[in-house]
């Protein structure tokens, strides 16, 4: 999953709130990087790993082209 915050601040909220609505089902990440900095959030929960990025980061590292032939399941604005 790839998706971005308008801000540090909403990286982290975003990265947060999976968290918790997947705790409330005892599913914990095995990794989790980049909390702290709120830039790039990755959280690895084995079969879906969460990539939570900054605009100006996601288009840096743009993984969006590196998995452009996946299939998109969802996609919200």
């Amino acid at each position: 999953m790839i998706c971005s915050g308008n801000s540090e601040r909403q990286v982290k909220a975003i990265a947060r709130d999976i968290e918790d609505e997947l705790d409330k089902k005892e599913i914990g990440p095995r990794s989790r990087e980049g909390i702290d900095q709120g830039r790039w959030v990755l959280l690895d929960y084995g079969d879906v790993i969460v990539h939570i990025f900054t605009a100006a980061e996601r288009e840096y590292y743009s993984l969006d082209k590196l998995w452009a032939g996946a299939q998109t399941l969802l996609v919200v604005q």
